[in-house]
């Protein structure tokens, strides 16, 4: 039987990082938790991580396509956080981003990793964003690392 399952050491991994301005305050915990696990745990040299700030969570597929596009990264980690509202808005941006993110995965069959937070509260963003509940940007930059190594061997 064979098996295959990735690792998340990737020294040469070069990782792209979309990030949304919008709920900054939340968001900046889950950029500095998804380098942190790219240098610290994936051994990533400082010079193959790349940041884009985009505005908000609904313009983060349009940012991933063009990354996936460019063929310079092995990997996109988005980033964002949806707070619900007391409107549908929450809905469309949430769904909208999922889908897009999805979709940029599958059509250039490249690891595009979810770490957009989809919460109810402040309350249960900043849990999501290192205290209680970990880090998801974190999370996610792990994710993307394996996802490369488990690509790789499925070429192999």
């Amino acid at each position: 039987m064979n098996v295959i399952e990735g690792v998340v050491a990737a020294p040469d991994a070069r990782v792209a990082i979309a990030i949304a301005r919008f709920n900054h305050f939340i968001n900046d915990s889950l950029l500095d938790g998804a380098v942190d696990a790219l240098k610290r745990i994936g051994q990533v040299k400082d010079e193959n991580i790349t940041v884009v700030w985009v505005p908000g969570a609904y313009e983060l597929p349009l940012a991933v396509s063009a990354l996936a596009d460019s063929k310079s990264y092995d990997a996109v980690v988005a980033l964002g956080t949806v707070i619900r509202g007391g409107t549908a808005h929450f809905e469309f941006v949430a769904g909208e981003c999922s889908s897009g993110l999805s979709a940029v995965a599958t059509r250039a069959a490249l690891p595009v990793a979810f770490g957009v937070l989809t919460t109810e509260s402040i309350e249960q963003a900043i849990e999501r964003a290192g205290t209680k509940a970990g880090n998801k940007g974190a999370e996610a930059a792990l994710t993307a690392l394996e996802m490369i190594n488990v690509l790789q061997a499925i070429k192999a």
